[in-house]
């Protein structure tokens, strides 16, 4: 019953090749690692702007070293300050009251306000005079946390989502498009007549998508993390990786299988990415509130895919089993749906 599986891997390799895919994931990498390296890790990341009002000199900035405060920009009223802040991202103090008080206009998304805040605050605490404000208005420590400069951050940050991009999407039309091809070539129908196990056409197709992208996945990490950074977080990488190619190679061939034709297919594409894989993004990058996000199944594995960029294991066991019963029932949809399409093309 199996002893044709080597034969259809070969298929689907040649296939692979013949349609030009790992030409394609070639491509993707290159322009990805060109973008991260050459043009991402340079730009202008600037902390946020925080302008000062102290008509009374309550500050200590006259006798902080030169450079120290070079985020601070005094102002003469606070019509000014207030003018400066306009622009929803800078930071205002007034101290003309004696008490300090952060003034700044909402950029519409609550995790940036929460960091302006905390940025204010300590900015607040280097430049007020110990003796004079800071015990009566602050009673913290800034506190310097996490293991990740700027720029690792940021590659980190941006080789997840050019992962999370290239399996949720490129991988899915990938194997979507070849499958069309083998519909328009026949091959669905002289598999149905052939002694082939339906399970050994699905799995062939799954385990050269799956090599392919964590092949992809690993290439991608060393290039913009570098080796040791990504070897020690490469296991949690590659498992997510293998749980998001799985899902949505398995999407991919149940919609190439159960839609008639190419046109179908690239409007529910189009379904997909802007009503699925576009909130996650958002959500999960500019800080958009959504309450009913936990509900998304994508959400999930975009947040633990990039845990795993940053060695958290915020997953757990719960989690692999939803991913492990989600597989499975993608896996035995596709194979009825295959076995339909079969006893109708033959």
């Amino acid at each position: 019953m199996w002893k044709g599986f080597t034969h259809l891997l070969k298929k689907d390799l040649k296939m692979m090749l013949s349609g030009k895919f790992f030409l394609l994931a070639l491509f993707s990498l290159v322009l990805y690692s060109c973008y991260i390296n050459l043009v991402y890790v340079n730009l202008e990341q600037e902390d946020y702007q925080v302008y000062l009002f102290d008509p009374h000199g309550a500050s200590a900035r006259q006798d902080a070293p030169s450079g120290q405060n070079e985020h601070v920009t005094d102002v003469g009223s606070r019509q000014e300050l207030e003018n400066a802040c306009a622009d929803g991202v800078s930071i205002g103090i007034d101290l003309s009251a004696g008490t300090p008080e952060i003034y700044m206009l909402s950029s519409g998304t609550q995790t940036a306000d929460h960091y302006r805040t905390e940025w204010g605050k300590a900015v607040l605490t280097k430049i007020m005079d110990e003796k004079a404000v800071l015990s009566e208005t602050t009673d913290h420590e800034v506190e310097i946390i996490g293991a990740f400069d700027k720029e690792q951050k940021s590659r980190r940050e941006i080789t997840c989502e050019f992962l999370f991009f290239e399996l949720s999407a490129v991988g899915f039309l990938g194997l979507a498009s070849i499958l069309f091809k083998e519909k328009q070539m026949g091959v669905i129908r002289v598999h149905g007549i052939l002694p082939v196990h339906k399970a050994a056409f699905i799995l062939s197709k799954l385990c050269v998508f799956l090599l392919s992208d964590l092949f992809f996945a690993i290439l991608l990490t060393f290039i913009n993390i570098g080796f040791g950074e990504g070897l020690a977080i490469l296991p949690g990488i590659l498992a997510q990786a293998g749980i998001l190619s799985l899902v949505m190679a398995l999407v991919g061939f149940l919609c190439a299988v159960w839609l008639p034709d190419f046109k179908q297919f690239s409007l529910f594409y189009l379904v997909l990415a802007v009503f699925i894989t576009t909130p996650v993004f958002l959500a999960g990058q500019t800080g958009v509130s959504w309450d009913w996000i936990i509900f998304h199944p994508m959400y999930h594995l975009f947040t633990a895919m990039k845990s795993a960029y940053f060695g958290v294991a915020t997953t757990s066991f719960p989690f692999y089993s939803i991913c492990a019963g989600t597989t499975a029932l993608l896996f035995y949809i596709a194979y009825r749906v295959l076995a339909r399409e079969m006893t109708k093309e033959g």
